[in-house]
C-alpha cells in the first residue's frame, strides 16, 4: 500500500457525513493508507445510480487504491456493489462504525478479511459508541443522537439500511456537547434518522423534548441548539414547551411531511393527516411567532392524481412553509410503493418543477419580509452567516468566523439576505 491517506467520498444525509468523520478517525488510528472509501446513500434510485457512477470515476482516478463501499446502498444491496469490478470491499452500516473493521484491514491483515462484510442491520440494538468532536463548520457542530427507524413508510428503503431505532443516552449526548462548547462551537445541531423517536428504547422512554430541555439546562454556555428534521406528529409536550420558552432553541424546524393529500398519506403509511400538519404549524407559530419551517415533499407518488398533487401545492401556504426539499418519486425495489400503480415520469418531473417554483416563491416572500430587521447571525465564513431561522446572509466586509454577530438586513440577492 502507498502512504497516501484514505480518500473519502460521501453521498446523502448529514448522518452519513457525521459517520464519514468517525471513519476518518478510525482509519487514522488503524494506520490505513491507500484506501478510497465511498459512503453511499439509498434514499432514491438516483442516489444508487450516482454512487455507481462515482465509484467508476474514483477507480479511474485511483487505479491502485483499495476501493471500499459502505453506507445505506451497500447495506441494502451489497450484491450490486460486490459485482462491480472496481470495488474491492463492501462494508455494512454497522461494520463501518466499528474500529475492529478498519484495524483488521491494516496491512498485516490484507487478504484475511472477507470481501463483503454486511450483517443483518435489524439485529442491531445499540448505537455505535464512536463519538466525534467537531464535525461541521468551525461555527456549527452536528451530534448524532439517534439512528434507525421503527416505521415502515411504503416508499422508504432507509430502515433496511439503518435498522430499527436506537438512541444515544442523554448523558453521553450532554457530555459530547459540553466538549464541543469547550472547543468553541456556538451552535450544535441534533441529528438522527427519525429524531422524534429518540428515547423510545431507553429506560423510562424519555422523549426528544426531555433531551432538549436537559441539554439547555446542563450546558448553559451553549449559545444555540438546533434540531434537524422531525416528524411533527411525534412532537412531545416538552418539545413544544422548549419551542415556546427557550430562546436558545432555534426557531427553525424541518418537517417530514411528504404530502398534502390524506389518501396519499395513508398509502404512504404516514402517521399524520393533512390537518395534523397544519395544526402543528399553527401551534408552533403561536408559541414562537418568528419560527420558520422547511419540509420534505414527494412529487408523483404512485396513484397521485392532479387533484391530490394540488393538495400538496396548497399545503405550502396552509402550513406557511419556506424551505422545500422536493423529491421526485422514484421506486425503490422491495418497497410496497414500488408495486403500486406508478405515475408517468413526465408528470412526476412536471409536478416536481411546479413544487419547486412554489418553494422559490415562498423563499422570496420570506426574504422580502426581513428587510430592515435585526438578526443575530452565526458566521460560517468571513462573508456568510446564518440567522436563527437558518437563512443565509451575505456580508460585504469580513466578519469573525464562528462568532455570533448582530446585524441589520439591508436587502436580499438570490436566496440569501444581505447585511
Amino acid at each position: 500500500m502507498s502512504a497516501k491517506p484514505p480518500v473519502f467520498h460521501t453521498l446523502g444525509c448529514r448522518l452519513n457525513a457525521y459517520e464519514t468523520e468517525a471513519m476518518r478517525e478510525m482509519t487514522t488510528e488503524a494506520g490505513l493508507s491507500g484506501l478510497v472509501i465511498v459512503n453511499t446513500c439509498a434514499v432514491t434510485s438516483e442516489a444508487v445510480r450516482k454512487a455507481r457512477q462515482d465509484i467508476r470515476r474514483l477507480r479511474r482516478q485511483n487505479p491502485d487504491a483499495t476501493l471500499v463501499v459502505t453506507g445505506c446502498a451497500a447495506q441494502t444491496e451489497p450484491e450490486t456493489f460486490a459485482a462491480m469490478p472496481e470495488v474491492d470491499r463492501v462494508i455494512g452500516n454497522t461494520e463501518k462504525m466499528q474500529a475492529a473493521t478498519w484495524a483488521n484491514m491494516a496491512a498485516d491483515f490484507v487478504g484475511e478479511t472477507e470481501r463483503v462484510q454486511v450483517d443483518d442491520i435489524m439485529s442491531v440494538t445499540e448505537t455505535a459508541g464512536h463519538l466525534i468532536d467537531g464535525f461541521g463548520t468551525r461555527a456549527r457542530a452536528y451530534v448524532q443522537v439517534q439512528n434507525g427507524c421503527d416505521h415502515r413508510c411504503t416508499f422508504c428503503i432507509i430502515p433496511f439500511g439503518r435498522g430499527n431505532s436506537r438512541s444515544v443516552p442523554a448523558g453521553v449526548v450532554v457530555d459530547q456537547i459540553k466538549r464541543l462548547v469547550d472547543r468553541g462551537y456556538n451552535e450544535v445541531v441534533l441529528t438522527g434518522v427519525d429524531l422524534t423517536s429518540w428515547g423510545s428504547d431507553l429506560p423510562g422512554a424519555p422523549r426528544l423534548g426531555d433531551l432538549v430541555m436537559r441539554i439547555l439546562r446542563l450546558v448553559p454556555d451553549l449559545a444555540r441548539l438546533r434540531i434537524s428534521s422531525i416528524d411533527s406528529i411525534e412532537a412531545d409536550e416538552n418539545l413544544m414547551a422548549a419551542i415556546a420558552t427557550e430562546p436558545r432553541l432555534m426557531p427553525h424546524l424541518h418537517l417530514s411531511l411528504q404530502h398534502g393529500d390524506d389518501l396519499i398519506l395513508k398509502r404512504m403509511k404516514r402517521r399524520h393527516l393533512r390537518d395534523d400538519a397544519i395544526a402543528f404549524c399553527e401551534e408552533a407559530r403561536r408559541l414562537r411567532p418568528d419560527i420558520v419551517f422547511g419540509a420534505d415533499i414527494i412529487a408523483g407518488f404512485p396513484t397521485e392524481t392532479e387533484v391530490a398533487f394540488g393538495n400538496s401545492l396548497k399545503l405550502v401556504d396552509d402550513c406557511g412553509l419556506t424551505w422545500l426539499h422536493v423529491f421526485p418519486y422514484s421506486p425503490r425495489p422491495g418497497t410496497p410503493a414500488a408495486r403500486m400503480p406508478q405515475v408517468a415520469g413526465a408528470a412526476i418531473k412536471d409536478r416536481a418543477a411546479r413544487l419547486r417554483d412554489i418553494g422559490a416563491a415562498a423563499v422570496a416572500a420570506h426574504l422580502a419580509t426581513q428587510q430592515g430587521k435585526t438578526h443575530r447571525i452565526l458566521m460560517e465564513n468571513p462573508r456568510m452567516g446564518r440567522t436563527e431561522q437558518f437563512t443565509e446572509v451575505d456580508f460585504s466586509t469580513d466578519q469573525p468566523e464562528g462568532a455570533i454577530i448582530t446585524a441589520q438586513i439591508t436587502g436580499h440577492a438570490g436566496a440569501r439576505l444581505t447585511a
